[in-house]
């Protein structure tokens, strides 16, 4: 097992704060700088702190580093590069999802180890002290950024940020450059051991799916990101050749409920904790995020930290249904078009 699945006395969703930083009082695995104070931050609250912060090749001091982690579906046509050359923050740097990846495994976007995280950031010159915002495009609003700072969090990056969002950064006249990016100075970045307890596993996915919905078993909730249409099984995968379907017992909680439909920015936590107790999330029991290949169930993890639900009890299933619909049989019953 990867985590102690046990349960913890926890508050209801009703009795939560409208927002808090990431896990509350409790240890996280964040620790803010004192310009921006939460995970989520708006774009004045980026732009004064890059204010503040000086970008010199002579200073030592910690940077406020905007990371720009645009990424879209296989079958989408565009690039997350061209968009990050087309328009993005001064002093970002660019991370590719496609890259900094276990590249020996048949799953896209499985973690990468320790010592191939450490060296991508030291390309890309962030240092272990400096302070990371990732964004995503301006075309979804949020999407894979929340799955870029939850890599660099279980890699034990201490501040990580996500903005909310690069579109009302540019809407809202925020500065923004264009063309090839400028060299950056490689640095060197420590290797650091992965958050096991952050990661959940196809093994304990499948026995946890097993056991879900029998007496007595213990109640952890799947949530998944896809659209619903996926989750059903009624509308296809962008992968080809990937049935849809879902995981027995999972919850749809697809990416496009948690943003606000004309700005794409992540909803308020009023709306969120709302949103969640409508669909039965409990914050006391154990959750376990997932998606098609791990990059949007960071954004309901992200979701459950706006709406102030405990870090110590979530979970992000790295592989996700690629995985799922490929390593289940189909005598196991495990996946499913309707309950």
């Amino acid at each position: 097992m990867l985590l102690s699945r046990s349960r913890c006395a926890l508050r209801p969703l009703s009795s939560l704060p409208s927002a808090r930083p990431f896990g509350g009082s409790r240890r996280t695995m964040s620790q803010y700088s004192p310009d921006l104070r939460s995970y989520l931050v708006t774009p004045a609250e980026l732009d004064s702190a890059l204010k503040k912060n000086v970008h010199s090749k002579l200073s030592t001091a910690p940077k406020i580093i905007p990371l720009c982690a645009s990424w879209f579906l296989p079958n989408d046509g565009r690039n997350g590069l061209d968009t990050f050359k087309a328009c993005r923050i001064p002093h970002a740097r660019f991370f590719d999802l496609d890259e900094v990846k276990d590249p020996t495994s048949p799953y896209p976007h499985m973690l990468p180890s320790a010592e191939d995280f450490a060296k991508a950031m030291g390309r890309l010159g962030i240092r272990r002290d400096d302070s990371v915002v990732v964004y995503d495009t301006k075309e979804l609003g949020i999407f894979s950024a929340p799955r870029v700072g939850w890599t660099l969090q279980v890699f034990g990056h201490s501040n990580v940020h996500v903005l909310n969002n690069l579109r009302k950064w540019c809407d809202e006249g925020y500065p923004t450059k264009s063309g090839e990016p400028g060299d950056v100075q490689p640095v060197d970045y420590p290797v650091s051991e992965l958050m096991q307890n952050k990661v959940a596993a196809f093994e304990e996915v499948k026995e946890i799916a097993k056991e879900l919905g029998k007496e007595g078993a213990e109640e952890v909730q799947i949530l998944d990101a896809r659209s619903l249409g996926r989750w059903k099984g009624t509308d296809p995968e962008p992968r080809e050749g990937l049935s849809s379907g879902h995981i027995p017992h999972s919850i749809s909680v697809p990416v496009s409920e948690l943003l606000n439909p004309d700005d794409k920015t992540l909803l308020p936590a009023s709306k969120l904790q709302a949103l969640f107790k409508a669909k039965g999330v409990d914050p006391s029991r154990p959750v376990i995020s997932s998606c098609g290949t791990g990059v949007t169930a960071a954004v309901i993890d992200a979701a459950l930290t706006e709406a102030g639900f405990p870090l110590e009890n979530r979970r992000l299933y790295d592989g996700s249904w690629t995985e799922w619909a490929q390593r289940v049989t189909p005598g196991e019953s495990l996946i499913r078009t309707s309950e």
